[in-house]
């Protein structure tokens, strides 16, 4: 399988180049990624448990999905796409758009869009071959876990 390309941003989230994955993370490239939250009906939101072979946040508690935009592709299509490949939910349209963070140590040199989609009737379950821990959390709660909004 070839490494994953990813587009190189300026400051303002601008394209200016491509590079391998292990390269932007290596060399603190700034680059995009998306976070979704996924909501219940009593209003918990889903959080996933990072996978203790991951190479930054091992075993910590996540977004319900995340990922990186790849090459050429914009922030809604890849939050659809994380939720597919993830948790197993096909969304007919790209979830509500919440808030979007800067670039910064932080963020692993990520611009990240965070995202919502409430999941009112549908049973959440992992993709085909993954087993990530999933926990609702109540609302109150979520912001000892996941950090505040910056932008």
């Amino acid at each position: 399988m070839s490494e994953e390309i990813f587009d190189v941003v300026n400051d303002h989230d601008e394209v200016i180049g491509q590079a391998p994955r292990r390269e932007v993370h290596a060399r603190g490239l700034w680059h995009r990624a998306v976070h979704v939250l996924v909501y219940n009906a009593r209003g918990q939101i889903f959080l996933q448990k990072r996978s203790l072979k991951k190479d930054t946040a091992a075993g910590l508690w996540d977004s319900s999905s995340s990922g990186h935009v790849d090459s050429g592709e914009d922030y809604d299509p890849c939050a659809v796409r994380e939720v597919r490949e993830e948790i197993g939910l096909h969304l007919e349209h790209h979830p509500e758009r919440l808030f979007k963070i800067n670039a910064c140590r932080e963020t692993g040199w990520e611009f990240c869009r965070r995202v919502r989609f409430n999941c009112i009737r549908r049973k959440l379950k992992p993709a085909a071959g993954l087993r990530p821990t999933m926990s609702p959390v109540g609302c109150r709660n979520v912001r000892k876990i996941l950090p505040a909004p910056l932008s």
